[in-house]
């Protein structure tokens, strides 16, 4: 027997602008629901949570709640404003949670709620709001990115606590790791529907890919065009999916490298000079200390910490929050000076950071604007593109190019600047929590720029699953002033500490057995056409891709058809067959490369 919801929403809808944002939806939340609510930036999961909560009026439909039912929400940006200190906001109004509950909970969360708010970290206040949340008793959780702002301890801790909690929630997030170990049923809306799944985050892709299947064979029943745009939906999901293993196999390849140039333990060896390693250094860090505070207070936040940077480096830095994460991202960089050892950079070097930071941003700023400067063109790295092809590129409809930036919702705007930073000529990139008010797809095009990119890359991240797809290197900190270098990612860095922990349980037991070694990654060896299509078709594939940009910006010409009728029928059949084209190299090369993954 099916169990009575607690909430229900029946032909849900809401007017945005002009429109219908979505409507006709029917959502039912049962007592011990885990959801996942998915869906792009802008497709409305946080409006959908506040008519949830009862927070925002619908234009239709019916909400029916159990009497006596919990609801609590925490929000992206809880409202600070007007209180003195954290535990003045956390215990707030007439059915505030009780102090003791809140500050057993602050315990827990490493965190002083006597801290003013006012001046208080973006970290310190989405934990008080957490405090306030789970103290609060609830039927039913609403939570928007509970972990952004968080570090892994504070992540690993919510984690376990929803995994007791005895109620029912429904999140938005856009760490993959914590939407697999937690939910058991996946919301999706998209385009303004709404669909439901009874299986957790990990079975998401494959159901998405089931769904655009299903609409490809329905859309082959309509107009050709349609057919067409029908290949492409379908076409995206599995060549991104295809594309990301194929990322994942280069990245392996990476880390093994990376490993065979560690010392035995675990450490990093200096390359000496005469190896050809020298020439490929950006920055070289040797012997480096770094200290704050004096006499009784002094903390050594980096102790003796060694290891050569080689270009094209893909470096991951993890730990808690104070671990000095921070510190190390700002000696490596230059900003600032070790108490000893020596920090070097290459004189070559040229970086760009990305802090998300979006204060620059101005309502009325137009997308053209920001990428160009007003221009038609922008200068991709050396590369000269037309504005429209290049934020298609980004995700963003090419008719956009005028629109105001007041118009973007948050993600839009991070991808936005995403766009404007990496047009940029540079040979280090400094990615400062990068996945911050980022959706799944947006994370995915991240995490191929980054893959794509020919420089050095420097990764302050709390995203466990973004680090495993896109580093090869993890620098961990545990705040003693210890750092582990371990080639690979989080995943890579956790198993080693789990497996120092068990040494050292083992050898208080006087247990001396050695660990098993790991598995040898399988290898798949291709023909010579193949082993040459794999090697020459992304080159190929390139230079389709530039052709079509070509043609296409100069297709754009509104005066074209009129003034040079044939010039534009030629130039739309060669779009066409250099479209045909890349499209068989692309699925070609996807294929090879997932043979080569194994």
């Amino acid at each position: 027997m099916a169990t009575a919801p607690i909430l229900s929403w029946e032909g849900l809808g809401l007017i945005q602008g002009t429109g219908w944002l979505f409507k006709d939806l029917d959502i039912n939340i049962a007592p011990r629901d885990r959801l996942a609510l998915i869906g792009r930036n802008g497709a409305g999961k946080s409006t959908l949570l506040r008519l949830l909560a009862g927070s925002v009026e619908a234009d239709a439909g019916t909400r029916s709640i159990q009497p006596g039912t919990r609801i609590v929400t925490l929000e992206q940006d809880p409202f600070f404003t007007g209180y003195d200190t954290l535990l003045d906001f956390a215990v707030h109004g007439e059915d505030g949670p009780a102090q003791h509950e809140v500050e057993a909970i602050a315990d827990q969360l490493g965190i002083d709620l006597s801290r003013e708010a006012k001046s208080a970290s973006g970290g310190e206040r989405r934990r008080a709001a957490l405090c306030r949340a789970l103290a609060s008793e609830p039927d039913l959780l609403l939570l928007d990115e509970p972990t952004n702002h968080l570090d892994i301890a504070a992540i690993d801790w919510l984690e376990s606590w929803l995994q007791r909690y005895n109620g029912a929630f429904v999140v938005i997030s856009h760490d993959r790791t914590f939407l697999t170990r937690l939910t058991k049923a996946t919301v999706w809306l998209d385009r303004g529907s709404l669909r439901r799944k009874e299986v957790g985050f990990g079975g998401f892709e494959a159901w998405e890919e089931e769904v655009q299947k299903e609409e490809t064979r329905a859309a082959e029943k309509l107009d050709a065009k349609l057919k067409i745009e029908a290949h492409w939906l379908e076409r995206g999901v599995t060549a991104r999916r295809k594309r990301n293993q194929g990322r994942l196999a280069k990245l392996w390849e990476m880390r093994a490298e990376r490993a065979s140039m560690m010392g035995p333990t675990g450490t990093a060896k200096l390359a000496v000079a005469g190896d050809g390693s020298k020439t490929k250094s950006v920055i070289v860090a040797e012997h480096v200390t770094k200290r704050f505070g004096e006499g009784e207070n002094e903390r050594t936040v980096i102790k003796d910490f060694s290891l050569r940077i080689q270009r094209g480096d893909r470096i991951g830095i993890v730990g808690s929050n104070g671990s000095g994460k921070s510190t190390l991202l700002k000696l490596l960089t230059g900003e600032i000076q070790p108490d000893e050892g020596t920090v070097t950079q290459a004189q070559t070097l040229t970086s760009i950071v990305m802090d998300q930071q979006r204060s620059f941003l101005k309502p009325d700023m137009l997308l053209r604007d920001v990428i160009a400067e007003g221009s038609d063109w922008v200068d991709v790295r050396g590369v000269r593109k037309h504005v429209q092809g290049y934020l298609k590129d980004f995700l963003f409809d090419p008719s956009m190019i005028d629109a105001k930036i007041g118009t973007l919702s948050g993600g839009e705007q991070s991808r936005l600047l995403m766009a404007r930073e990496f047009a940029r000529p540079s040979n280090l990139l400094v990615l400062d929590e990068p996945t911050n008010d980022l959706d799944l797809e947006t994370l995915d095009l991240l995490q191929e720029v980054i893959s794509d990119y020919d420089g050095t890359v420097l990764i302050v991240s709390h995203d466990r699953d973004f680090l495993d797809r896109t580093v090869n290197l993890t620098l961990g900190l545990d705040g003693s002033g210890h750092i582990d270098v371990i080639a690979g990612g989080y995943a890579d860095w956790e198993a080693k500490r789990r497996q120092r922990t068990s040494a050292g349980k083992a050898k208080a037991k006087g247990d001396d057995a050695a660990p098993p070694a790991p598995p040898k990654p399988k290898s798949t060896k291709l023909s010579y056409k193949d082993q040459r299509d794999y090697d020459l078709l992304p080159g190929r594939i390139e230079e389709l891709e530039a052709a079509i940009e070509r043609d296409e910006a100069a297709l754009a010409d509104p005066d074209l058809y009129t003034k040079n009728p044939d010039r534009f029928a030629a130039l739309t059949k060669a779009i066409e067959k250099a479209q045909a084209e890349k499209d068989a190299a692309e699925e070609r090369w996807l294929d090879l490369a997932e043979q080569v993954e194994g």
